[in-house]
């Protein structure tokens, strides 16, 4: 399950987005995944960056992740100050 803290805008002709992933494992990995999207989404106010998707799914009970997605152009400079763990392709469902 999802849990969104905030949608992309719909736009005609969206650009390619990725899903930056964190993994938390163990008996506390669901409450340090929400806490990971918390700091995250300060990171994104305090940049007044618009248009991201944050949130936390379970994929196991011992298994949580933080994602935040963001257009294909942000990645590179992203990536090298948030660090995330791994990265796909996003697909609206």
């Amino acid at each position: 399950m999802t849990d969104l803290c905030s949608t992309f805008n719909k736009r005609p002709n969206m650009t390619d987005r990725i899903k930056f992933i964190w993994d938390f494992h163990g008996p506390n990995a669901k409450p340090t995944a929400a806490h990971h999207v918390k700091h995250l989404g300060e990171f994104i106010a305090a940049k007044d960056y618009k248009n991201f998707l944050l949130g936390t799914e379970t994929i196991s009970p011992m298994h949580h992740i933080a994602f935040m997605v963001v257009e294909k152009d942000m990645v590179d400079n992203l990536r090298a100050l948030l660090k995330p763990h791994r990265g796909q392709y996003y697909e609206e469902e």
